[in-house]
C-alpha cells in the first residue's frame, strides 16, 4: 500500500555528472523490529546492486547528528526509514525535498528521527544541504520487540521501496548494475550476526531472552525483582 501522489513522476530528468555526490541512507535500529526497516533497505541495495563511485550507501543506524558531515557532502540524498504516520502498518509514504523534515517528525517515535531532523537543520544552516532529497518511509507495525525483525507488512515494502528509490535515481541518470550474484555474507554492510536471515534464525526464544530490552536499563516495572 502506498500513500503518495504519483511515484512514477517523482522528478523530471535531471543532468547528473560523475561529480554529483549521491548518498543513500538507511536509518533506524535493527534490534527493535520494524525500527530496522531503513537499514534493511540499504543492506539489500548493497547486496544486490553495484553503484557508480559517486554513490555512497550507508547504514546510518541511530547516529543522529554524527551524520551531518555526510549529508552536507551529498548533492542528492535518499533516506529510508520507518516512520509513524498514523497509517495502516506497511503503508509507504514518499516525501520530497522541503517536506522531508516535518515528516521525519510526524510522531517523533524514536530518538534517531529527532536526531535526523537536527541533521537536516544543521546541514541547511551551514549551507551544505542536498539539492534533491527523497524520503521513503513505511508505517511500522511493531517497535517494542527487542531482538525482533521486520513484521510482514513492513517486510513486503522493502522491494517496492527500493524500486521507488531506483526510479528516483534514474531521473538523475544514475543506473546501478544488478549483480549477477548477491554479495557473500562477508561483504555485506551488516555484521555477520545482524545479517537478516541469520539474525532471525538465531533469535533466542522468549523464555531465554527478555523481549522488552535489557532489563538493567529499563523501568523497574519491567525488571525482575532483585531487592
Amino acid at each position: 500500500m502506498t500513500d503518495n501522489n504519483n511515484p512514477t513522476a517523482i522528478a523530471a530528468t535531471t543532468d547528473c555528472s560523475d561529480e554529483t555526490k549521491v548518498l543513500i541512507l538507511g536509518i533506524g535500529n535493527v534490534l527493535w523490529a520494524d525500527e530496522g526497516f531503513g537499514v534493511r533497505c540499504v543492506q539489500v541495495l548493497h547486496r544486490d546492486y553495484l553503484f557508480p563511485d559517486n554513490v555512497q550507501l550507508m547504514d546510518g543506524g541511530t547516529q543522529g547528528i554524527y551524520l551531518v558531515q555526510h549529508v552536507q557532502e551529498a548533492d542528492v540524498l535518499v533516506v529510508f526509514d520507518a516512520i509513524d504516520y498514523g497509517l495502516k502498518p506497511g503503508t509507504m509514504k514518499i516525501v520530497r525535498d522541503d517536506d522531508v523534515p516535518k515528516f521525519m517528525g510526524a510522531k517523533q517515535m524514536s530518538l534517531h528521527q529527532t536526531g535526523f531532523q537536527e541533521v537536516l537543520a544543521m546541514a541547511e544552516f551551514t549551507g551544505g544541504y542536498p539539492e534533491a532529497l527523497l524520503l521513503v518511509g513505511v508505517q511500522p507495525e511493531e517497535l517494542e520487540d527487542f531482538g525482533g525483525s521486520l513484521r510482514e507488512p513492513v517486510q513486503q515494502q522493502v522491494q517496492p521501496s527500493l524500486d521507488v528509490a531506483l526510479e528516483f535515481l534514474a531521473q538523475y541518470n544514475i543506473f546501478p548494475t544488478k549483480r549477477e550474484q548477491p554479495l557473500p555474507d562477508e561483504e555485506l554492510l551488516a555484521p555477520d550476526q545482524l545479517e537478516q536471515s541469520r539474525y532471525e534464525g538465531e533469535r533466542p526464544s522468549e523464555q531465554e531472552a527478555f523481549r522488552g530490552g535489557d532489563a538493567r536499563f529499563l523501568n523497574r516495572q519491567f525488571t525482575t525483582q532483585e531487592d
